[in-house]
């Protein structure tokens, strides 16, 4: 099997040496636009294989999508990473044109591949790869929410002073500050609700530092984070190669679900060997459909300006 990831940057790095280490392809493609950039990194990793035990191929490209051809499964990280006081939206302009273009090329030379999309405003561009690539809408994945259900994860152990391992929780909606919903309901510590355990005032605040823990990072690394960003991906990609039907929050498709259509927002799903196979159904109360119609509009308001550059 070859996987491909479109990207050499931090969090691309950072997914494909994931993917290596848990030996889930028998070839990885690494492939940048920055002359020699993948070939370097590719090397560097590939001098890493003796000392951490795995036997995968990872090569490295130069803009070269030929050498991709065969790859079961995509993931793009292209486009420039937001900087601090930069909103998702201003990305837009910058980032679809590359993200269209890195999706048509990757079909071109492997027409079943599963997309997994990285790139933000991530649903905004999940949504263009949907429109722009005519797939069945099972194999484009948006990432977002399976990397903001991590960090929910993270900042409830934090307050719980647990192991973050023992916790499950999700976090739907759109991949932006303002846009996603930790559903801190359904959040259990060994099958008991949190909401047992820490009072409201302390579940509002694990909340709110989830939906800003991007920029939180931001501000302090001075560019996106890539270490959970990269190992989000690559959890997708080991649940597609390895078929193991796991639950994850993605950003898919919907027609109808959650009362929406004709979007790309993160939902929980099951990802399996045909990509994403089944939207699971968390019966939302009232206040969380709100909030998540909310999302919705925002989301669509960051769409409405692909189709003013007519791309979609």
């Amino acid at each position: 099997m070859k996987i491909t990831v479109v990207g050499a940057g931090a969090v691309g790095a950072t997914c494909a040496d994931n993917i290596a280490r848990k030996e889930l392809a028998e070839e990885l493609v690494l492939l940048d636009i920055k002359e020699g950039f993948a070939e370097g990194k590719a090397i560097d990793m590939m001098q890493t294989a003796t000392l951490l035990g795995f036997d995968t191929k990872i090569t490295g490209v130069t803009n070269d999508y030929s050498k991709t051809a065969g790859s079961a499964v995509a993931v793009i990280t292209s486009g420039l990473p937001r900087k601090p006081g930069m909103t998702r939206e201003e990305l837009i302009g910058i980032n679809a044109g590359i993200v269209k273009g890195v999706a048509e090329n990757i079909l071109k030379y492997s027409p079943d591949a599963i997309i997994i999309v990285i790139s933000n405003p991530m649903d905004t561009m999940t949504y263009l790869a949907l429109k722009s690539l005519g797939l069945p809408k099972n194999r484009i994945i948006g990432m977002g929410g399976t990397l903001d259900s991590a960090r929910f994860k993270y900042y409830l152990s934090v307050a719980l002073n647990c192991n973050s391992n023992d916790l499950q929780g999700f976090v739907i909606g759109g991949h932006g500050d303002t846009t996603m919903i930790p559903l801190t309901r359904y959040a259990t510590y060994q099958s008991l609700p949190v909401s047992n355990l820490l009072d409201k005032a302390t579940l509002d605040k694990v909340a709110a530092d989830t939906m800003v823990g991007g920029a939180t990072l931001t501000g302090l690394l001075g560019t996106s984070a890539w270490y959970a960003p990269g190992a989000a991906g690559a959890a997708l990609v080991e649940s597609i190669v390895r078929d193991e039907k796991k639950l994850f929050t993605c950003c898919v498709s919907l027609d109808g679900e959650y009362g929406q259509k004709d979007i790309c927002l993160g939902v929980p799903v099951i990802v399996g060997r045909n990509g994403w196979e089944k939207i699971i159904d968390y019966k939302l109360n009232e206040e969380e459909q709100a909030a998540f119609n909310k999302s919705a509009d925002a989301v669509r308001a960051m769409n409405s300006v692909l189709q003013e550059m007519k791309l979609v």
